[in-house]
């Protein structure tokens, strides 16, 4: 495989940060990583780079604007911002890529955005996989982001996280928790009568321990998709499955795959 990391731009003066992976002959559609509100290309970790290996599919694994050199994103983020990215940001990136079929791997805020981009996109969107997506707020979303935000002001969290972010730490933390427990964001978050424009394969993961999110989060985006999703849940798991339980992530997406595209069946290394 071939890694090469570049900037994308998608007019208006703005670019992207990516990271591609591809093969010499890719064997399926291109696997897009969206990442969750404090993630980006390097917190996937080693991730993207197994499950394209393991599939021979392409990856595509990229910082939304205001993270990583991407150019910066407008502040403070509007109530509509993860369909902003998955229905205009992401297919400009695409086309920019001349990229075409594609899987949403999409965690956290990223799976959200992911279940926006499916609805929105159609047949372009072969396959679906969402970890600890939100379709609306609930009481542990809410407890787990003002736990955050103490943890932040008391504990060395800032720090860890400025290796990542750099000078645009405090800005991400602020954009991320201010527009969360904002009450109007709050009521105007709730897209599950969207979810039946999704008619592509869709694995929904939540780990039973995750701190942002009931299970009803899970049931209710299978519900809304109808018979083309399936619900998973892992047990002694929290808000990280890719992180926590990479083995049976990379099991799970290597059987899923070939066996709802009709690919060759992926192996693990």
């Amino acid at each position: 495989m071939q890694i090469q990391d570049t900037m994308v731009s998608v007019g208006n003066d703005t670019s992207i940060e990516v990271r591609r992976i591809r093969h010499e002959q890719p064997t399926g559609p291109t696997l897009v990583f969206l990442h969750e509100s404090l993630g980006n290309i390097t917190l996937w970790r080693k991730f993207p780079e197994r499950l394209a290996e393991a599939t021979g599919f392409d990856a595509l694994v990229y910082n939304r604007l205001g993270y990583g050199e991407s150019s910066d994103e407008v502040l403070a983020r509007p109530y509509d911002y993860l369909e902003q990215h998955g229905v205009v940001w992401l297919p400009r990136l695409l086309d920019a890529l001349s990229i075409e079929d594609v899987v949403l791997v999409g965690h956290s805020d990223g799976g959200s955005i992911a279940l926006h981009a499916a609805a929105a996109m159609g047949v372009r969107v072969r396959a679906l996989v969402t970890m600890a997506a939100h379709t609306y707020a609930d009481h542990l979303t809410i407890k787990g982001i003002q736990d955050m935000k103490a943890r932040y002001r008391e504990t060395d969290l800032r720090e860890k996280l400025k290796r990542y972010h750099g000078a645009r730490t405090d800005d991400l933390f602020r954009a991320w928790h201010t527009v969360w427990l904002d009450e109007g964001f709050l009521a105007s978050l709730d897209f599950r009568q969207s979810l039946d424009a999704i008619e592509c394969p869709s694995l929904i993961i939540q780990g039973e321990d995750d701190g942002y999110g009931v299970p009803e989060q899970v049931t209710d985006i299978v519900d809304g998709i109808g018979e083309t999703a399936r619900a998973v849940f892992l047990p002694d798991t929290g808000h990280s499955p890719h992180l926590e339980r990479p083995e049976q992530i990379l099991n799970l997406l290597c059987d899923f795959l070939p066996r709802e595209l009709g690919v060759k069946s992926a192996v693990i290394s």
